[in-house]
């Protein structure tokens, strides 16, 4: 079973929100997932992004591997702590 980070989409036409998910590479985008690690919104000025970390490397020792979209999110939100 390859789990992969990705984002799932929530909110409304115009509106949208994401969240940041451990699910099965196999389903679909917004259907079932395992954990959720988070949320973005970026409607917000500025964006919100908001990932635990700890959830976030406990699933990448597991073997998760996150999208391109998350780690550019998780990348961001390093920089903003900084």
């Amino acid at each position: 079973m390859p789990l992969r980070i990705r984002l799932k989409r929530v909110g409304t036409t115009k509106r949208l929100q994401w969240r940041v998910v451990v699910a099965d590479s196999r389903m679909p985008r917004d259907g079932k997932f395992i954990a959720n690690l988070g949320y973005y919104d970026p409607n917000q000025n500025p964006a919100i992004i908001k990932i635990d970390e700890a959830k976030f490397k406990q699933w990448v020792t597991k073997g998760a591997l996150a999208s391109e979209s998350v780690l550019n999110l998780v990348k961001r939100q390093k920089k903003r702590k900084s």
